[in-house]
């Protein structure tokens, strides 16, 4: 009786590793469809205007407004998934407090190209504008063109002179502070403790 016992276990060890050895190998793999996204209607940025009073040359208050409108007339950018964006103007005014216009001119990509990349030049967008400080006889302004919706941009500065003058350059100088050097830190005493 044992033998056939052990017959019986051995043969269904037998045909669990037959049933097993004639499994269909495949390199098949499987993934989900990759579905390409249609680009929707071009997007735009917000519109925007920011105001301050400034005290500048001798102490007089200039009145500085910094204005961004989204341009249908500018050619467009694509991304790589050929979403479009619509390009900015921006409009940088200066009043002296009589309310006469010192200064008023409207900045598009184009006059920061020499300042840009060829990328950005085909793929970025003047994406910001803004009033940074008044020093000595300068207004300065900081600037961005951008890849839109991403956190790649070129820094540019505008320089606005008390006699009118406007210099650009590109920002070379990295926006990251020492909290020592700028005295929100106490200094090392050096005695490594």
């Amino acid at each position: 009786m044992k033998e056939y016992l052990y017959m019986a276990v051995f043969a269904v060890l037998v045909c669990g590793m037959a049933a097993c050895g004639n499994k269909k190998k495949t390199d098949d793999i499987i993934a989900p469809k990759v579905v390409k996204v249609k680009p929707s209607a071009p997007i735009k940025m917000q519109e925007y205007t920011d105001q301050r009073d400034v005290t500048w040359v001798e102490g007089r208050t200039y009145h500085v407004a910094v204005n961004r409108q989204p341009c249908d007339s500018l050619p467009m950018v694509k991304d790589d998934t050929d979403q479009q964006f619509v390009d900015n103007i921006f409009t940088v005014t200066v009043s002296r407090s009589d309310g006469s216009v010192f200064f008023s001119r409207k900045f598009t990509k184009k006059q920061f190209s020499q300042y840009i990349n060829d990328d950005y030049r085909q793929t970025g967008i003047l994406e910001g504008i803004v009033f940074d400080r008044a020093e000595g006889d300068w207004l300065i302004f900081a600037a961005s063109v951008g890849h839109p919706q991403t956190d790649e941009y070129i820094p540019l500065i505008i320089k606005l002179s008390r006699m009118g003058v406007l210099n650009i350059s590109q920002d070379t100088q990295m926006d990251t502070s020492n909290p020592q050097q700028d005295g929100l830190l106490p200094e090392d005493d050096g005695d490594g403790v």
